[in-house]
């Protein structure tokens, strides 16, 4: 998922909200079988000026010829603390939930603390690094029936992006790398790329690249679609 970031922006003390809907999806029928995937993500941001708490929630559910090849929940809830009016730095904080019959997780919860540093941070581009620790509890399926159940503590490293042209094309893209600081053949990899063409202010056609690593479940998958995204700032 994206991190509901945004370049360039300006908060006074007031209270300021964003919400945002995507929905993508692909059906395919011939005489030889069938396929459909369903992908709708959901985000809400707060914004103050010196603190920004976002919470999203993504459900991907698919299926090739009768058997299911996608029933994948995540959802996660952080924040960002910002030290008077340097937002070039923060301090983030940062829950979040996974349970994914693609990638033969049952549940999966990290919750943990970082920091960040927005290197370009001007109105239309923004590339933000951020790095943290994360405690990691798991339920597996370690070639599709063996269970494993244990925790861990992950360093997190992430690298984020945003430009906009002309306020009408959105490129953007978050990439994560997540190594367990107790298994060394334990790491995860996570990359999300988006491009936007906006219709309106708020209504954007959006296409979308999608990539998700487990290396202890010898798991990945890769979405690339296209559909709607709306967004509304109040």
């Amino acid at each position: 998922m994206i991190p509901a970031l945004h370049a360039g922006a300006q908060f006074s003390d007031s209270v300021h909200y964003y919400v945002k809907y995507a929905s993508t999806g692909s059906v395919n029928r011939t005489q030889d079988g069938s396929s459909y995937l369903l992908n709708n993500y959901l985000s809400f941001k707060v914004s103050k000026q010196k603190m920004v708490l976002n919470a999203d929630a993504g459900y991907i559910y698919g299926k090739q010829n009768s058997a299911l090849t996608n029933s994948d929940f995540s959802a996660s809830l952080n924040f960002n603390l910002y030290q008077g009016d340097n937002r070039r730095f923060y301090y983030w904080g940062l829950t979040s939930y996974l349970k994914s019959v693609s990638l033969k997780v049952n549940d999966q919860f990290q919750g943990g603390l970082g920091a960040a540093y927005n290197i370009v941070s001007q109105p239309g581009a923004l590339l933000n690094l951020s790095n943290g620790i994360l405690y990691e509890k798991n339920d597996l399926l370690l070639k599709d029936t063996i269970p494993d159940v244990y925790h861990t503590f992950r360093n997190s490293f992430r690298m984020y992006y945003k430009f906009t042209i002309s306020k009408i094309i959105v490129l953007e893209g978050a990439h994560y790398y997540q190594q367990s600081l107790r298994y060394l053949d334990d790491h995860i990899l996570k990359s999300t790329n988006s491009l936007s063409i906006k219709l309106r202010s708020w209504l954007a056609i959006t296409a979308a690249l999608n990539y998700n690593k487990i290396n202890r479940t010898e798991r990945e998958n890769l979405f690339m679609n296209y559909g709607l995204t709306m967004e509304k700032y109040f």
